[in-house]
């Protein structure tokens, strides 16, 4: 086994996938999720991308991630909106609840810890 990973796109096939319908807000998104890793103690790696809409996100996990394309809207209950765009990162934290609002497809890579 090799102790570094590569996110080839080409290598896998991606998982479909959309947000529960309960915590759609608008739209009809849509997304594709190359992951890539699944590690002991609850370690996942890849990258994800979505289609425009809306929808609730709650979080019990620790999310780095790392903007490849798109525009999106981050609005956490409470607070201003954070507008993510190619090259932004951040990580999101356990307790976060807020809106993901994909206003142009947006790709990102990413890392979580359960």
């Amino acid at each position: 086994m090799k102790n570094w990973l590569t996110f080839d796109l080409t290598a896998i096939e991606p998982e479909e996938g959309a947000p529960a319908p309960d915590r759609v807000i608008f739209g009809d998104p849509k997304f594709l999720t190359w992951n890539f890793e699944e590690a002991d103690g609850g370690i996942y790696a890849g990258v994800w991308e979505a289609t425009p809409g809306k929808w609730k996100i709650v979080y019990d996990e620790w999310e780095y991630f790392h903007i490849q394309f798109g525009y999106s809207i981050i609005t956490e209950e409470g607070a201003e909106p954070l507008h993510l765009k190619a090259g932004d990162s951040m990580v999101l934290r356990p307790g976060l609840v807020a809106t993901w609002e994909v206003v142009e497809t947006t790709r990102k890579d990413y890392v979580i810890r359960l």
